[in-house]
């Protein structure tokens, strides 16, 4: 077990459905990236996505197609946020400290502006998409507290991390511009099914944290750590 403590010795668990097609690419790129593509200039890149979703979301009550800025977004921040690090290793110009505290303080803001940017259109309550990003940033705090205590970070959960959760939602929005009047018509009383999707899903996540997070403190009281 890595020392929790020491950040260039964490144990990175990611092991994605996508995986094995998304490492090689990110390598790909990261040997073939200009010497003005640095690994800040890449968070911030990916902190441009999802302010590039956040206005694709919130323009999306005028028209269904500024979806497709959103989903453009996704793509941007998917560049940003996984190559980056990819980048510094590749390069040998790790700052084990700075990357990690960077990198997870911009994850929180990008979560937060495409989450709350979703609540802002017209396919899910604004009040739902802060508790299903409750719920999400509960999950987040989970993961950060195992890994300063036993040095792992797992940032996939079964088959799924983010990479596919931008897959997904992407296609969500696709399915959105396809067959638009579904998604507004409502599912339960007047919940959309987004609505109803956004509540489920957040118990969920509250659910589970709460679970494993209850799991691992009497793992810890049994061993005496």
């Amino acid at each position: 077990m890595a020392k929790a403590n020491d950040i260039s010795k964490h144990t990175r668990v990611n092991q994605t459905l996508l995986g094995p097609l998304e490492r090689p690419a990110l390598q790909w790129m990261a040997a073939r990236a200009p010497g003005w593509v640095t690994p800040d200039f890449l968070t911030g890149l990916g902190v441009v996505g999802s302010v590039m979703c956040f206005v694709g979301y919130w323009l999306s009550g005028q028209s269904v197609w500024w979806l497709l800025l959103a989903s453009a977004g996704f793509f941007v921040n998917w560049v940003g946020d996984s190559l980056d690090g990819t980048l510094a290793r590749y390069r040998k110009i790790e700052r084990p400290k700075f990357g990690f505290y960077i990198d997870h303080t911009v994850d929180a803001v990008t979560e937060f502006l495409t989450i709350i940017g979703i609540g802002m259109s017209p396919y899910l309550r604004l009040d739902i998409a802060a508790f299903a990003m409750i719920g999400y940033l509960l999950m987040s705090v989970h993961v950060y507290i195992r890994t300063a205590v036993d040095g792992v970070f797992k940032i996939s959960f079964g088959s799924f991390g983010p990479t596919e959760l931008r897959l997904i939602i992407v296609a969500v929005n696709t399915a959105i511009m396809v067959a638009e009047g579904w998604f507004l018509t409502p599912l339960v009383g007047d919940l959309l099914p987004f609505d109803v999707i956004g509540i489920v899903l957040a118990v969920a996540l509250s659910g589970v944290f709460l679970v494993t997070s209850w799991q691992y403190a009497v793992k810890l009281a049994r061993i005496g750590e």
